[in-house]
Parts: C-alpha cells; structure tokens; sequence
C-alpha cells in the first residue's frame, strides 16, 4: 500500500523565484529515486510557502531518500531559503474508502 507524504517548506519571499529553480532541478532527481510514484508541486505566492504532495510506494523508501538528502547535503543547502521549520506529514491512502 502506498503512502502519501506532505511537505510543506516555509521560504523566505525575496528568495522564493531561486529556491523555486532549485528545487526544479531536485525534483527530477527526487521523481527517478526508487519508489516514488509521484511528486506535485504547490506554491503559495501570497505566504511564499510551496508544498510538496509525494507518493511513494512505502514509507520506508521515503525515509531512504530522505536519509540520502540530508547525506548529499540538499537539506543544509536551502536552510538559508527557509523562514521557518519544515513540516513533513504521512498519510496512508485509503482507495477503498
């Protein structure tokens, strides 16, 4: 059963335009990790908050990739992007409901 993953990265607005293409060149590499299955991306200009809906084929290879971005240094890289904490949720999907 697949698991939906919500991550939703608070940035700095005079910063948002460069996170945004960095995160673009990521994402391809984030998409072509073992068990994604999707990755959408939602901006809010008006909080300058974008939003990450992933589905992965498990949690345990969501925390894989995670693990394998804090080890490549991606997550220390746009600390300064930030204004705030990351917020990462897990939702199992319920098809059947």
């Amino acid at each position: 059963m697949s698991v939906m993953i919500t991550l939703e990265m608070p940035v700095k607005p005079d910063m948002l335009e460069d996170y945004l293409a960095i995160l673009k060149g990521a994402l391809v590499e984030t998409r072509s990790y073992k068990g994604c299955i999707s990755v959408i991306t939602l901006v809010d200009q008006k909080t300058s908050s974008v939003l990450l809906i992933e589905e992965w084929d498990s949690a345990e290879n969501q925390e894989a990739y995670m693990a394998w971005r804090v080890e490549t240094g991606l997550i220390e890289a746009i600390s300064p992007f930030m204004q705030g904490q990351l917020v990462t949720r897990t939702f199992d999907l319920k098809t059947e409901i």
